[in-house]
């Protein structure tokens, strides 16, 4: 039952035909509950200047500019909280897939509205007549929903379809120019004639300016339905819920920008696709001006809160469902961003925790190779002591040479995937390896690029799990795009 104490809020698209939205506009108005006050249902009617084709219901004509003309529409309704779009355009629904697909506000569905009206009011008819543009037969619009096995769908023939019906539309004296009686109302008048010389029990419009002449119409005996009055009164009576639109992930990008590239790489390599539509979503704000993490937990660099939330809010923005950040050190500042988002950031270091608990539960000494912001801010120290791990930590002299494999004049953030920057990283591995780290953590997202996640890799005479946070990430995001579309 529709909660009264929130009315409704219809968005209806103008511009693609004025008169006829006009029209539904008005039936919508009539067709609204009589409430008072503010429990009177809202209406928001949107129309900007838009330049049709000169006869844009040609079987081929473009549609681009009206597709994109609409889907900015539909964009503005969301920010405006619109409830529903009232979209008055058959040429538009035949792309409705299309435009369903990247939003999450719903379209009252006009071919919906006549299947039901038709379905109830009409049980007992079979063969339906079809009044509609070159166009909207071409991409068989009626046929999708009025199928075979139902209904028997009659067009009128080649030259009432040429001569009557498209002028009687597009025409320099057609509805859309403005006239409404005369030449405009004779032609469409022809051609339900040869619709119903064909057999046609129920003529149907498929254009949003026919029911604005059906009174001269109905004048002549013909049997035709009011579209825009059947769309208003189906679009109040129905409520349309939210559609599912493909599952999102926002990725902080340029913290660094290499790890980015790194990071979304991965994602791609764990998505089981066969196919492009079958990968995950992403929008990525590659924002390298972020200021260094690093040079701010150690106490002389700018606080990188604000750049990390503007960047997050930006994603949240882009529709993302959820944000991962492939930079270890910037979860030290998630905690002070997170409860002003309204869209989860997944936790790297939290799934990588998580991770070792569940498949490596009898390994408790577990290593950090990190930057030293991230281990001086000890946010992976409280994650890992929480779950009940130890946490090694390089000593000075191996820190410094983990911080030189990675900011050094050859250090990775330089572009440096071997050489001198890999040296020091083994040797800070080892020496980590030999103080009893079972599992080592590679806790810079940079790190990564030096060395690969292995279950057994040599080091220090032992042999240790090596583990990459952006990998697990990766895959966390995954199995939640997963979750979702299950």
């Amino acid at each position: 039952m529709q909660n009264t104490s929130s009315p409704r809020r219809f968005g209806i698209v103008g511009g693609l035909g004025a008169l006829g939205a006009a029209d539904v506009f008005f039936k919508l108005v009539k067709a609204l509950p009589a409430r008072s006050g503010q429990q009177q249902p809202e209406l928001i009617f949107e129309q900007h200047p838009f330049r049709e084709e000169d006869k844009p219901g040609e079987k081929t004509a473009s549609q681009n500019g009206r597709k994109l003309y609409v889907f900015d529409m539909i964009r503005q309704f969301e920010s405006r909280k619109v409830d529903a779009v009232v979209l008055p355009c058959f040429i538009s629904h035949t792309f409705l897939d299309e435009l369903q697909a990247e939003i999450r506000l719903p379209i009252v569905d006009l071919m919906e509205a006549l299947h039901c009206h038709i379905s109830h009011r009409h049980a007992g008819v079979r063969r339906l007549g079809i009044l509609t543009s070159d166009h909207v037969r071409a991409k068989g619009l009626f046929e999708r929903h009025f199928t075979a096995a139902e209904w028997d769908l009659c067009y009128p023939h080649t030259a009432i379809q040429r001569d009557c019906v498209m002028p009687a539309i597009y025409g320099p004296d057609g509805i859309k120019a403005g006239h409404l009686q005369g030449r405009s109302v004779e032609r469409l008048a022809k051609a339900c004639m040869d619709l119903l010389e064909q057999g046609a029990e129920l003529i149907v419009p498929g254009f949003a300016e026919v029911p604005i002449v059906i009174d001269a119409l109905r004048e002549r005996g013909i049997p035709i339905l009011d579209a825009n009055r059947i769309y208003a009164r189906h679009a109040v009576s129905h409520e349309a819920a939210a559609k599912a639109r493909p599952f999102k992930v926002g990725v902080v990008g340029g913290v660094g920008p290499a790890a980015t590239v790194d990071f979304v790489a991965k994602i791609v390599r764990n998505t089981a696709a066969r196919r492009d539509q079958e990968h995950v979503k992403l929008v990525v704000e590659q924002n390298p001006q972020i200021p260094d993490r690093t040079e701010n937990l150690l106490g002389d660099g700018p606080d990188p809160t604000i750049a990390l939330y503007s960047t997050c809010k930006k994603l949240e923005a882009a529709d993302a469902d959820i944000i991962a950040i492939p930079c270890n050190t910037a979860h030290a500042f998630v905690e002070r961003i997170q409860p002003y988002l309204s869209i989860p950031v997944v936790h790297m270091l939290f799934e990588t925790v998580e991770h070792i608990r569940k498949y490596l539960p009898d390994r408790r000494r577990i290593g950090l190779l990190a930057t030293s912001g991230t281990v001086r801010s000890g946010v992976y120290h409280d994650v890992a002591t929480k779950a009940g791990f130890e946490l090694l930590v390089p000593d000075e002299e191996h820190q410094n040479l983990v911080m030189s494999a990675i900011y050094g004049a050859q250090g990775v953030k330089a572009g440096f995937t071997e050489g001198a920057c890999l040296d020091e990283l083994l040797r800070a591995l080892a020496s980590l390896a030999r103080r009893g780290a079972e599992v080592v953590i590679l806790g810079c997202t940079e790190l990564p690029l030096l060395l690969k996640q292995d279950d057994a890799f040599p080091a220090g005479g032992r042999t240790v799990v090596i583990l990459d946070p952006t990998e697990i990430l990766a895959k966390k995001c995954v199995s939640l795009r997963d979750r979702a579309n299950a």
